[in-house]
């Protein structure tokens, strides 16, 4: 009956009777946020639903019996709603509170919700608004749409959920082939139904430059131009980054922008040729080669550009986090790559903001509180990523052959590649975080994030081919706990989201590992 994905801590089905979606109104708190999350609600649970669902333009407050919301109305004492032509009983309100009481020591305390469904209303109740995010997730799931005689409802039921990591992400690469803010909203919604909290967009790579640099113009005025294989460039402009980050936050996400790092760099080099020993600026690249660009750190050029580029994106970015890249720098010696990663820390933290690196930076003296990406399952070396992880760095794990999205899911498959091993809808689900890493588990891991890189893939429906239905896969296993996952259980509720999918125009692969109805 229930298909929730990820799969909740705890779900009691009810006895009594479902809640009625007709005519029902959204009651949130006082503040902004709040707010701002009720008039999402309405929408996503409109969406679900196919009937109305209206928010109130009071905020609930103890004792509080009234909400207005336009034409719908609730008055104390009252036994009906008027909402249009449809009448319900006066208990048709989703109500969506704040509860301290839910909030504990562990790092996903802001992430605890409590869904109560009955008859006469919902409670959905979280430590913080992030919780309430999640709880709103769970709700739109559990929507049956009205079917014959049968009005749109959800069912009686109580559900009591926590995630298993704090951070659950997708990076998403638009960089090699750019995707626009209308696309990067449509993953957004993709990602915070499954639960998901951060979007990591990867703005930069030998192929192009895809975010506005004020203090560096030519970065866009040049090198947005290109992309893979003579594909249209493109980049985002700080308004459609400003948006783009409230568009995240009304979902209940957070965007961590990365800047790839002293490798990767030929977008750069191609528009600054005082980036090059020899002061001239490189060639535009199309291709799909990597490891061939870097930066020199003694160029006297060096560090103020990286102050320029990484100081203007933080200035624009909401999040705590700036990612600094690190990965493949395969022309550089291990010396000069130490002495950019303690550079590039210095000059994140001087700009207020936390860093991020993939799991090469570990090969250098991290500073504790880098968090550093896991992904490379090819060319492991343990003994870095052990001694960090014993420094007191925590780990985000994106290893290749599970959770790199962008991997064929056949040998014969048209879209993506095969570097790190055909990944099928098993190879994203039957996997543990704490086994991807010899010695490295329990706190050292702070979250899971599934990765898609764009180098065969030029097409929002490209991108949703390969995400789905393989997205759902890692959202779970970043939420549940290891001994609570089921694979058989997994592919029966994943069938039952096809309709969604099938409404929102989403693409998706019909995997033979699941027997589609």
């Amino acid at each position: 009956m229930f298909s929730l994905i990820p799969q909740p801590l705890s779900l009691q089905a009810g006895d009594g009777a479902p809640f009625a979606l007709a005519g029902a109104v959204i009651r949130g708190g006082a503040t902004e946020p709040e707010q701002r999350l009720a008039r999402r609600a309405a929408q996503t649970l409109t969406r679900a639903a196919g009937v109305a669902v209206s928010t109130g333009s009071t905020s609930v407050s103890a004792g509080s019996t009234s909400v207005s919301a336009g034409s719908t109305s609730v008055s104390a004492g009252s036994t009906s709603v008027s909402a249009g032509s449809t009448s319900v009983s006066a208990g048709s309100t989703i109500e969506l509170r704040l509860d301290p009481a839910l909030a504990t020591d562990r790092p996903t305390s802001d992430d605890r919700y409590v869904v109560e469904v009955t008859a006469d209303g919902i409670v959905a109740r979280a430590a913080a608004v992030p919780g309430l995010h999640l709880a709103v997730a769970t709700i739109a799931q559990l929507v049956r749409p009205a079917s014959g005689e049968t009005p749109a409802h959800v069912p009686a039921v109580v559900v009591e959920d926590e995630p298993r990591y704090a951070w659950r992400g997708l990076s998403v690469d638009i960089a090699r082939n750019f995707f626009g803010p209308e696309s990067l909203q449509r993953v957004l919604d993709l990602a915070s139904s499954y639960k998901l909290n951060r979007l990591h967009l990867h703005l930069t790579d030998d192929q192009g430059w895809r975010i506005d640099t004020p203090s560096r113009p030519l970065l866009t005025d040049i090198s947005s131009k290109t992309a893979m294989n003579g594909n249209p460039g493109g980049f985002l402009t700080l308004d459609e980054y400003e948006e783009l980050q409230v568009y995240a936050e009304d979902r209940g996400i957070v965007i961590v922008p990365e800047i790839d790092v002293p490798g990767h760099v030929n977008a750069a080099t191609h528009a600054y040729g005082e980036l090059m020993p020899d002061g001239r600026a490189t060639d535009a690249y199309e291709g799909m080669e990597v490891g061939f660009s870097k930066l020199s750190i003694d160029l006297p050029a060096t560090e103020p550009f990286l102050r320029d580029v990484f100081g203007d994106l933080a200035a624009a970015t909401h999040g705590d986090y700036l990612h600094i890249g690190g990965d493949e720098v395969k022309q550089m010696q291990d010396g000069e790559f130490g002495r950019f990663v303690d550079l590039l820390e210095r000059v994140v933290l001087d700009t207020g903001k936390k860093v991020a690196a993939w799991h090469e930076a570990a090969h250098a003296q991290v500073r504790p509180e880098t968090l550093v990406q896991f992904w490379d399952t090819n060319h492991v070396q343990l003994e870095p990523l052990q001694r960090a992880a014993a420094n007191g760095t925590r780990f985000i794990m994106s290893p290749g052959n599970h959770v790199y999205l962008d991997m064929k899911y056949t040998a014969d498959y048209a879209l993506g590649q095969d570097w790190a091993g055909l990944v099928e809808l098993s190879d994203a689900y039957v996997w543990n975080p704490d086994e991807a890493v010899e010695g490295i588990s329990g706190d050292s891991i702070v979250g899971v994030e599934a990765a898609v890189w764009t180098e065969t893939l030029t097409t929002l429906d490209e991108l949703n081919d390969m995400l789905m239905p393989r997205l759902p896969a890692v959202a779970e296993v970043a939420w549940t706990p290891q001994d609570a996952k089921d694979w058989d259980g997994f592919r029966e509720r994943l069938v039952r989201h096809v309709p969604g999918w099938e409404r929102d125009g989403v693409a998706f692969h019909r995997t033979p590992q699941v027997t589609w109805e």
